[in-house]
């Protein structure tokens, strides 16, 4: 990989984890499993390889409609992922964020969140952001509502401001956009930072999106030539 441009800022879709399951006869909570597994392996791989920053999108506010037992399960992998992993990505220099509406999340996924998000925080290598809760249209709306009442008590001025720090992170605008398992949308994630992003969709589903996908989809990338409105 050291001949390829490397985007700065990759974001990825993770999408199939319960088709993957279905088609093997499998309850989906062994995909949402397979899923995080290889989050954690293809995520180590993807920071390796110079990318500075990594956004997924773990589970979406719409995500909740789905049934008590499945959402459940999610939130339990989720705490348990993030313990388990905290000591990798600190040894790795690698700061972990959360993106997303902090209601609806139990407290045991919020305490675990603040100790992940504590522990790795004076990372440099890279920046792992995972949205949780989150919503592209929902984080343009808080993010309205925080400029205006700022606007409210004069602490901004509307001729010289940066929208990106009303936002849940000030992070740079996404270069590369990776969605797997065939479905071609973005699906309400990051719209603001994905303005000018390139856009790759594989029909591989996210457990089986190993390094050799991602290689795959930085060849593609390279092929590309970006243009910002020009």
């Amino acid at each position: 990989m050291q001949d390829k441009v490397m985007p700065k800022h990759v974001a990825i879709i993770m999408d199939g984890n319960r088709r993957w399951a279905k088609e093997r006869g499998k309850n989906p909570s062994l995909g949402h499993l397979e899923g995080s597994k290889t989050l954690e392996e293809v995520g180590m791989y993807i920071f390796k390889c110079g990318v500075k920053y990594l956004s997924v999108f773990a589970f979406s506010t719409e995500n909740f409609k789905r049934s008590e037992d499945e959402v459940g399960y999610l939130m339990d992998l989720l705490i348990k992922k993030f313990k388990s992993t905290v000591s990798k990505f600190e040894k790795n220099g690698i700061r972990v964020i959360i993106s997303g509406r902090r209601d609806n999340l139990r407290k045991d996924v919020l305490k675990a969140i603040d100790a992940l998000e504590e522990r790795t925080k004076n990372g440099t290598v890279g920046t792992f952001n995972i949205c949780l809760n989150y919503g592209g249209q929902a984080e343009i709306e808080d993010a309205a509502k925080k400029l205006a009442l700022d606007y409210k008590e004069g602490k901004v001025d509307l001729d010289n401001f940066d929208f990106n720090n009303y936002l849940y992170h000030n992070l740079p605008p996404i270069d590369f956009l990776i969605r797997t398992s065939g479905e071609e949308r973005i699906s309400n994630f990051m719209l603001y930072q994905l303005a000018y992003s390139e856009m790759y969709f594989t029909n591989v589903y996210f457990p089986d999106f190993k390094s050799e996908q991602f290689d795959l989809a930085i060849d593609e990338y390279n092929k590309r030539k970006r243009r910002f409105g020009g």
